[in-house]
């Protein structure tokens, strides 16, 4: 089993902060982007507002949440310790490895099924945690 990912907020309050602190380099790596990739002074406008500063805010947050990956009966193991989690899980059952995040502030844990391809499930699932828990959690 292998954890990718650097935080899995253990309450409201902390997924709040970790959300928080990640404001100014979303805004520094946005206006890099934008700076490198335009010329034009329009586009460059378009692509530095608040909107396009917050998306790239949401996404640092996803893409930093520690996730573990390993086998099925490794994530059955994790789960049995902890019953008192809402299970959220995509895929199929018969797959044989799983990558999943507890979601302390909301006593959940979601959950993927994935076969050979770890990076795209560990994507899926952050994406998944961060819309269906985080989201409403840390956007004010």
């Amino acid at each position: 089993m292998e954890t990718r990912g650097q935080f899995a907020p253990e309450t409201e309050r902390a997924a709040r902060e970790q959300y928080a602190a990640l404001a100014g380099p979303a805004k520094t790596v946005t206006k890099e982007i934008a700076e490198a990739g335009t010329t034009d002074r329009d586009a460059y406008r378009a692509l530095t507002n608040e909107d396009v500063y917050e998306t790239a805010q949401q996404a640092l947050f996803a893409s930093l949440l520690a996730v573990q990956v390993g086998s099925t009966e490794e994530y059955e193991d994790w789960l049995a310790a902890r019953e008192d989690l809402e299970v959220v899980f995509a895929g199929t059952e018969t797959v044989p490895r799983r990558a999943w995040h507890p979601v302390w502030p909301r006593a959940a844990v979601v959950a993927v099924s994935f076969q050979d391809k770890p990076d795209a499930a560990v994507a899926s699932l952050r994406r998944q945690a961060f819309g269906r828990f985080y989201r409403d959690l840390v956007v004010e």
